[in-house]
Formats: C-alpha cells, sequence, structure tokens
C-alpha cells in the first residue's frame, strides 16, 4: 500500500514537473509580450515649456531606467518586493502565504503579487480579484521574466503604476505631487510616492498627511532592513520638510487651445499621423508659441470687449522673419464654440486688402505721391453693361486731387477703385497670390476693396512679405516632433521666398505707417487716429471693415499680428463703439507683447531715397508748407519740383497789400460820420 502511494505521488511530481517544463517551454515559445502602454503626448511652446498635455484624463509619461532617482527604486522593492532581483516571477513563500490566510478568511483580500506580477497586471488585465485573474497573472509574468531583464521590469513597473489623483508613473507623480522630475527626487519624497500605489487616495498626501507620512516612515525602515539605507539616513529624511506642489500649480496646463488644435490637425493632415498615436503615444510635440506674447493676447482681448457681447474675435502673431505663429486666438471661449475663427474662419477683410493693391501700383509706376481725384463716383465695368457706386466713410470726398500716401492714410475708397480699375483687375489678384492668399478672388472692382472672403491667416502671411522686405513665409506651428524612443518623426525648418521687391515694399511700409500720423488730417482723418496715442514704436498697418467685420492688420520689423471681431451670425456692428474693439486690442497687444524688446526701426534698402514733401500736394516740402512729411522713393521716382501752393508770391503780396489799404480808408470814412 505504502508502495503504491509513493510511486502514484513520484509519478505525479515527475508528471507535474513535465507540465511546468512543457508550459515553460510553450511560453518560451511565444512572441514577448507587447510593453506599449497609452502615454500622454505632451505639447511645448517655443521656449519648451509645457503648453498642454493629451491624456484623455489619465496622465502619463514614460522616463528610461536611467531618468528615475535610485530611491525610488529602493524603496519601491523594499516595501512592495525585496526579492525582486532574486525571483523569477513569483515569491513562493508570500504565495502559500497568502493561499493559507485568504482560505482561513474565506475571501481573496490578501495578495501576494510580486512587482512582475503587478506590471503584468497593469499591461494586460484587469484589476478584480478573480483565481482566473490571479493564473493569468502568473501566467504573463512568467512570460515578462523569460523575454525581459529585471531592469525593463522595473522600468516599466514604475512607469505604469497608479499614483492616484491621474498620474501614472513615477514621471506624472513626481511632477504631480513635487513640480519636479522623476530623476529629482529626494529620499523623503521618493519614499512618500512608493507608498500611494497601495491605496492611491487613502495614502494620498494631497488627501491624509498624516497617514501618509506614517507609511513613509514605514517604507524609510523597510529600506533600512533590506540594506538600502542606514539608519542616520532614514532619520534625516524623516524630518524633511515635504513641499508639495500648490493647487494653483496642480491645474491642468492649456495655455493656447485653438492653437493646440491647428498643430494637431496639421499633423494628421499634412504629415498623415495616426490620430491614435497623436492621442496615445507619448509623443513630444515642439511648437513655435510663444506662452508671453499668447497671455497678451488674451489679456487685451478680455479687456476691450465688452463681457456681455456676443461679438466674436480672432488674433494671430507671426515673426515675419520665419514665420512662426506665436500666439493665436481663434474665439473669445474655447469650451462654448471651439470652431478656429483665425484659420478656417473666411470674412470679407476691407480695406486691409488695398496694400496687395497699392504694391501692384507701385510695382506699375505709381509713387507716394501720384494723384488722383477723390469724388463720388460710379464706375462701369463688363462692357458697360454693369456699374458700380462706392463710396468713403462717412461719405467724406476730398472734391480734389489726393496722393497715394493720403489715400492709404485716409482709406480712400474711391482712389482705391480708381486704381484698380486703372491696372486692370488681375494686377490685384495676381499680388495677393503671390504673397499667399489662397482663397479663391474674382477679378471684379469691388475687390479693391475686399469683398471676397479670406481667412486671418491668409490675411497675416500676407502682410508678413511687406514686414519682412519682400519674402514669402509659411506660417510654422511646429518645430519638431519626437516619439518615445527619441525618434525625429517631423521636422519643420523656416521657409521663405522672395516675391516681391524689397525698395517698392518698404516704400508701401512707410506709406503703411502714415494712418497712425494725425498731422496728416484733411478732409478727412487718418484711420489710426484713435490709437496713435498708444503706440510707441514704428509700426505699419491698415484698418478694414465691413457692415459685419472689423479689422486690423500690423507690424513692427519683429511681429506681424491681425485682429479681426465681429458676429458669427449675420450681424451688423454698431460702428462707432464695436467697430473700435479691433485696432485698441492690435495696438495695446503689439505695445505688450514687445515691450521688452529692441524699438526697431524698418530698414532702408538700397535703391531707396528719403525726401521731405508736403503732404497735401506730394511736391517738395518748403519752409512755408504747413504739413511737411520724410517720405520713402525708389530712386529716381522723388518728386524734383517744390511745392508753391503756400507761398507769398509778389503779386499775391501787391494784392493784400491793396486790399488792408481799402480796409484802412473806409475804417477812416466811418470815423469821420461818427457823431
Amino acid at each position: 500500500m505504502f508502495r503504491r502511494l509513493f510511486r502514484f505521488g513520484l509519478f505525479m511530481i515527475v508528471l507535474g514537473l513535465g507540465a511546468f517544463v512543457g508550459l515553460l517551454t510553450y511560453i518560451k515559445t511565444l512572441e514577448p509580450p507587447p510593453l506599449q502602454v497609452t502615454q500622454t503626448s505632451v505639447f511645448y511652446g517655443a521656449n519648451d515649456e509645457v503648453i498642454g498635455k493629451n491624456h484623455n484624463g489619465k496622465n502619463q509619461l514614460w522616463v528610461p531606467f536611467e531618468q528615475i532617482a535610485p530611491a525610488v527604486i529602493d524603496a519601491t522593492i523594499a516595501i512592495e518586493d525585496r526579492k525582486f532581483f532574486k525571483h523569477h516571477g513569483f515569491d513562493y513563500m508570500r504565495i502559500a502565504g497568502t493561499i493559507i490566510a485568504n482560505i482561513k478568511s474565506g475571501s481573496k483580500s490578501q495578495g501576494a503579487s510580486t512587482i512582475t506580477m503587478q506590471y503584468a497586471r497593469n499591461l494586460f488585465l484587469h484589476h478584480e480579484k478573480t483565481w482566473e485573474r490571479k493564473i493569468n497573472e502568473a501566467l504573463y509574468a512568467l512570460r515578462l521574466e523569460m523575454n525581459y531583464s529585471k531592469k525593463d521590469i522595473i522600468e516599466g513597473y514604475l512607469n505604469t503604476i497608479y499614483y492616484g489623483h491621474g498620474a501614472y508613473g513615477i514621471e506624472a507623480a513626481s511632477l504631480h505631487y513635487f513640480h519636479k522630475h522623476a530623476n529629482e527626487l529626494t529620499l523623503a519624497e521618493a519614499a512618500m510616492l512608493a507608498g500611494i500605489p497601495k491605496g492611491p487616495t487613502y495614502y494620498s498626501p494631497l488627501v491624509d498627511f498624516e497617514r501618509a507620512k506614517d507609511r513613509q516612515e514605514i517604507i524609510l525602515d523597510a529600506m533600512v532592513e533590506t540594506g538600502a539605507l542606514k539608519p542616520a539616513q532614514a532619520r534625516e529624511a524623516k524630518v524633511e520638510k515635504l513641499v508639495f506642489r500648490s493647487k494653483q500649480e496642480d491645474k491642468l496646463v492649456s495655455i493656447a487651445p485653438y492653437f493646440q488644435d491647428a498643430v494637431k490637425k496639421q499633423l494628421i493632415e499634412h504629415y498623415k499621423l495616426d490620430e491614435e498615436l497623436m492621442e496615445q503615444g507619448g509623443l513630444h510635440i515642439y511648437t513655435t508659441l510663444d506662452v508671453d506674447m499668447q497671455k497678451e493676447a488674451e489679456k487685451w482681448i478680455e479687456a476691450e470687449i465688452d463681457k456681455s457681447s456676443e461679438l466674436q474675435t480672432s488674433l494671430i502673431a507671426i515673426d515675419p522673419r520665419s514665420g512662426d505663429v506665436k500666439a493665436l486666438i481663434g474665439g473669445r471661449d474655447y469650451m462654448e464654440s471651439s470652431f478656429n475663427r483665425a484659420i478656417d474662419a473666411r470674412r470679407a477683410p476691407g480695406s486691409t486688402f488695398k496694400p496687395f493693391l497699392y504694391y501692384a501700383a507701385l510695382e506699375n509706376g505709381f509713387t507716394p505721391t501720384s494723384t488722383l481725384v477723390s469724388e463720388k463716383t460710379t464706375f462701369t465695368f463688363d462692357d458697360g453693361n454693369s456699374s458700380y457706386s462706392p463710396s468713403n466713410f462717412g461719405h467724406k470726398y476730398a472734391n480734389d486731387f489726393i496722393t497715394l500716401l493720403q489715400a492709404m492714410a485716409y482709406s480712400d475708397n474711391i482712389y482705391a477703385v480708381k486704381t484698380h480699375m486703372f491696372l486692370g483687375n488681375e494686377q490685384l489678384v495676381n499680388t495677393a497670390k503671390k504673397v499667399g492668399i489662397e482663397s479663391p478672388l474674382e477679378e471684379i472692382p469691388s475687390l479693391a476693396l475686399g469683398t471676397k472672403p479670406v481667412t486671418m491667416l491668409e490675411m497675416v502671411k500676407g502682410y508678413s512679405a511687406f514686414a519682412n522686405g519682400g519674402y514669402r513665409v509659411t506660417p510654422r506651428f511646429i518645430r519638431k516632433v519626437v516619439d518615445l524612443e527619441g525618434n525625429v518623426l517631423v521636422e519643420e525648418e523656416p521657409e521663405r521666398t522672395l516675391v516681391l521687391d524689397p525698395r517698392l515694399a518698404f516704400v508701401l511700409t512707410d506709406m503703411m505707417s502714415a494712418m497712425f500720423e494725425p498731422q496728416l488730417n484733411d478732409y478727412t482723418s487718418v484711420t489710426g487716429q484713435s490709437i496713435a496715442h498708444l503706440i510707441k514704436r514704428p509700426l505699419a498697418g491698415k484698418s478694414g471693415s465691413t457692415a459685419m467685420d472689423s479689422w486690423m492688420i500690423g507690424y513692427a520689423p519683429q511681429l506681424v499680428t491681425g485682429v479681426w471681431t465681429g458676429y458669427d451670425k449675420e450681424k451688423t456692428m454698431n460702428s462707432s463703439t464695436e467697430g473700435l474693439y479691433a485696432k485698441r486690442i492690435w495696438a495695446n497687444f503689439m505695445e505688450g507683447a514687445l515691450a521688452n524688446e529692441l524699438k526697431l526701426s524698418f530698414q532702408v534698402p538700397g535703391g531707396v531715397v528719403g525726401v521731405t514733401i508736403d503732404a497735401k500736394t506730394g511736391m517738395l516740402a518748403n519752409d512755408t508748407c504747413p504739413t511737411q512729411r520724410l517720405t520713402y522713393f525708389v530712386a529716381g521716382s522723388e518728386p524734383t519740383v517744390s511745392c508753391t501752393e503756400h507761398e507769398a508770391t509778389e503779386e499775391n503780396m501787391e494784392v493784400e497789400r491793396q486790399q488792408h489799404e481799402k480796409e484802412k480808408f473806409l475804417e477812416r470814412f466811418i470815423r469821420w460820420f461818427r457823431p
């Protein structure tokens, strides 16, 4: 009987060993289990500061083993799995103890999972306490141990374990609790974080500091027991004051959401990046956004627009030298409307379209002193079958000749349409396309006044060519995109192409600065009079309006900014109040955004000369001219005749002397008859 039992027992042992060997052999033939986990993609600004994250509520940042503080590893092993570097995925003594405890209690409340088993659960399984899950956990743990090193496993575990408050992994936890990276943690901080995974809410120091502190001290003592620390080191760590991240810092960083949407759209549509990779692939996306400029833009939009108004807005600021998009606002409230009005909305630009027309005029022989009559005019076109009767703002006309410089400063519509018709309608279309306008345009008289819809991005891109000396730039949102392994998936360099004559671009810029010069006021006012007092540096620009839109686009040598205000639905704006918002936002933003920058002047290119002219006649000024202006011309096209309108000629002086004599005689005659 005893022999039979012995043989049966031996047979079962051999059978068990055989089955175990067979299991190991089978597991070895399987592919290594994938270690990919959902991770947070991070957006960085121009100075590499975090501006936003994509994580769908699960904040997970992966860092390699070498970028984790050694104290974190020692503390985790001391409290979670002291035999981690000795076992092959299982701690048999702990498992046996747990089975006995669970049988006695009639539950599965006790756990004996090693770090490898917990990592397997984080990767592949749910967290329900069932025997089936435990068996699968053990099988996956075997696969991990047979295919990966201990270093890989502890790295993966520390990057996937949950630390509470939405933070998955030691890097996300370090940033969340202490506002520092995982390799910067002190011993005391490492021990505090190592205690959280057992009960992420229960042991969170932000929920109950005393309870978390008690567990931290238990972990420090455990580290002494494992030999990772000396008692003196543990005592020192126990008294270290912990400084946690403030509630303000704890808020999810999300700067410029409209800008971030534009970046995502470009990566998916232009670079064909998989949307799931974008959302969950742990990408590092380095952008061109200037955080300080973005905040400045948001500040002035909030300050200027009536909070009770339904008026919408958009703003784009670009560095004209590189095309880098420095600030972008697509609406007043992203949570209410994520529609990006800066990029996707097409609106009539009004008179902000005129600089493209006047560049074409300069290219075809006009100069700043070229004159046309400003008067009520009806234009016929289409072989006389159609007519067009534009009007000036406020129906104000010079009823006389005015110069191109004045037409720009006053935004005279009659001068613009006359120029457009004289040049031929195709000239304006060609120039607009040359600098980057891609929206459909029609060769019609009213195009001179900006009647065809375009996007803000196109307009700011177009003005960049005036600001940088003639180069068309490609707006750049993204500097580079790097994946988890450090591979560069996308890298953009600035793109610019010379499309305009630098001399004419400068002459145009000089004329566009005249809108801020109230001394030029004549039959009407310069269009920038209301904001001239806000401007403290060399700027050029052009405003524009329609019944439903208000625009202001302008630039310094290092920044081009466009602002639009209007209603999403077709609704007429109040020009006397709402029509001023765009200009004021633009002027205040330009001054604030460039407050710490040099006050650069626009550089005069070769082949350009400056002469002082009489602003009214466009002739060379003399001492008698009341309004004089230094104005630039392509060399050889400057005026050569001096103004005589304000000179007192001998004939005029004689007439005036005779008139005075008549007045004196009459006065003596009247006095003779007085009593």
